[in-house]
């Protein structure tokens, strides 16, 4: 506990010296630390009842579960100072983080961040605009204890552009409309901000194919360098070409952009899967079906299960903000054993 006196102490320096900023850093602690207690799970209702149990902190139902959805907490420092606190972030030399974005469905039509959001992964019965917020986030996956973690490392609210231009309340703080942001800039912001604080450590972003594009990789590449790789799944009917021929001497026109066709990842796939005697070929029928089918097919057959329609969701990381704190226990939980 001493160890987590220590670490807990600077977390509480990026609040205001008020009397509202000094309670709200002292409720910040205890929640992290009402994370790590193994009393019940992490749950807003449940870390209020910790909270009122086992550390004698008063609070209503109503204020904490305010303060728990406060947008105006200072994360820009909290997150500074908690990459600082990481012993080693790196693995085989270089950095890895997990990008994706996720809704999280709300009932209160006052809450930052909440607009009608497109959920292409809802069910039959769910709603396809759901009142929710959408959120990008950064995670560090990192081997806690033998097994792999996504420690969360920042993330970002992501608003339509629609419901800034409409000034609605659920995006001001202070009164004041945040500026838009695409989801892309927002992600390409916290990669070029994580990769300024490991300065000399490569960064490698593992996401999937909606981010894997020019969207990202242009902004990010320009500020990083030969330091930043991505890491994403291919769309079947992704086009995929070879690197251009050196220019030879005095040749005229532009410089050639791509080199030979290879094909779509889906002919690649094909291709390979048709070079083994005795292994079927895997037909893509959609331009959205990942490429997992083809992969399949690459497997021995006495590897492969029988094939079946699987409808998963795809949400992303859910409740945002205990997720969070709870990340923050699991670096206090790897420094102090």
């Amino acid at each position: 506990m001493f160890i987590l006196r220590d670490i807990l102490l600077p977390l509480q320096d990026h609040f205001s010296e008020t009397t509202l900023g000094r309670e709200r850093a002292s409720l910040f602690v205890y929640t992290i630390l009402s994370i790590i207690v193994p009393f019940t799970s992490s749950m807003t209702s449940n870390l209020w009842r910790c909270l009122d149990t086992l550390f004698g902190f008063e609070i209503k139902n109503k204020r904490f579960y305010t303060f728990m959805a406060s947008p105006t907490l200072p994360w820009a420092g909290l997150w500074q100072t908690i990459w600082g606190l990481i012993p080693s972030p790196e693995t085989d030399g270089r950095i890895l983080v997990g990008l994706d974005d996720s809704i999280i469905t709300k009932v209160g039509k006052k809450i930052f961040g909440c607009e009608a959001i497109f959920d292409h992964a809802a069910k039959s019965n769910q709603s396809k605009y759901p009142w929710a917020q959408n959120i990008v986030s950064v995670g560090l996956l990192k081997q806690v204890k033998g097994r792999w973690a996504c420690l969360f490392l920042d993330f970002r609210f992501y608003l339509p552009l629609k419901t800034i231009q409409g000034k609605k309340e659920t995006a001001t703080i202070r009164g004041e409309v945040v500026p838009f942001q695409t989801k892309m800039a927002q992600a390409a912001q916290m990669l070029i901000e994580i990769a300024e604080h490991f300065s000399t450590v490569p960064i490698l972003a593992v996401t999937d194919s909606w981010f894997g594009n020019n969207g990202l990789w242009k902004p990010a590449y320009k500020a990083i360098g030969n330091r930043f790789n991505i890491l994403s799944r291919l769309r079947c009917n992704n086009v995929l070409y070879d690197l251009p021929e050196k220019r030879k001497p005095k040749q005229r026109g532009r410089n050639k952009k791509y080199g030979q066709r290879l094909g779509s990842a889906t002919d690649m796939a094909r291709h390979a899967t048709s070079q083994h005697s005795g292994t079927p070929v895997t037909n893509i029928h959609s331009p959205t079906q990942r490429m997992g089918d083809a992969l399949v097919a690459l497997r021995p057959s006495q590897l492969r299960t029988k094939p079946c329609s699987v409808k998963t969701t795809s949400n992303g990381w859910t409740a945002i903000r205990n997720a969070i704190l709870a990340s923050l226990a699991r670096y206090l939980m790897q420094l102090s054993t």
